[in-house]
């Protein structure tokens, strides 16, 4: 059953995505505003979207799949678009080391879920504090502002930069937990050819 309450909560959040973007970008006074309110309810639908799931028993393989895609677009979007207005290299090392990051352990993922080890890459502590400090992060400087006195997008930067940290951290750990495995595909197993085993194109 693939239209349940938390998945078409997933879909809704990657219809945000665009909406989040074009707001964003949008040259009016209340652009980064709007920017915000779009990404702060994206954020929460994907808190929600996982509680719905575990408490009405409606997990599946195609929400298992959708979340974490809706997650990784909708921080790239941002990033991306923060990047128009902060062209630096302070902003700039951050941001590619998470949409980096997003790409490679993805890959990663998917390459043990076909080995049937999807297990052994689990979200881990680490990944979930990476995660808040991100969505913290974009959130103050998608607000492109200070308020009330407080330096708040020198504080949403230096989120961002520890988001950064554990994310290089926690790809670190799922690399640790996959050695295993990749170990044991490089050695060929008793009876098996040379070249028998083939790498998808």
């Amino acid at each position: 059953m693939y239209f349940t309450l938390p998945n078409l909560l997933t879909l809704f959040r990657i219809v945000l995505i665009p909406v989040l973007g074009l707001a964003f970008l949008l040259p009016m006074p209340w652009a980064n505003w709007c920017a915000v309110l779009v990404f702060a309810v994206a954020s929460i639908t994907d808190w929600f979207d996982g509680y719905l799931a575990r408490r009405l028993g409606q997990t599946s393989a195609f929400g298992a799949f959708l979340d974490p895609v809706a997650d990784k677009l909708i921080v790239a979007v941002a990033l991306v678009a923060l990047l128009t207005y902060n062209n630096t290299i302070i902003f700039a090392v951050p941001a590619a080391v998470i949409i980096g990051r997003e790409i490679a352990v993805s890959a990663l993922r998917e390459w043990m879920a076909e080995l049937g080890q999807r297990a052994s890459v689990a979200v881990s502590m680490v990944g979930k504090i990476k995660t808040t400090a991100q969505m913290v992060a974009i959130l103050i400087l998608l607000l492109g502002q200070d308020l009330f006195g407080l330096p708040l997008q020198t504080i949403g930067l230096l989120l961002l930069y520890v988001a950064a940290v554990l994310t290089l951290y926690s790809a670190i750990l799922y690399l640790k937990a996959a050695w295993e495995v990749l170990r044991q595909e490089a050695v060929p197993t008793a009876g098996s050819q040379p070249g028998s085993r083939k790498r998808k194109a």
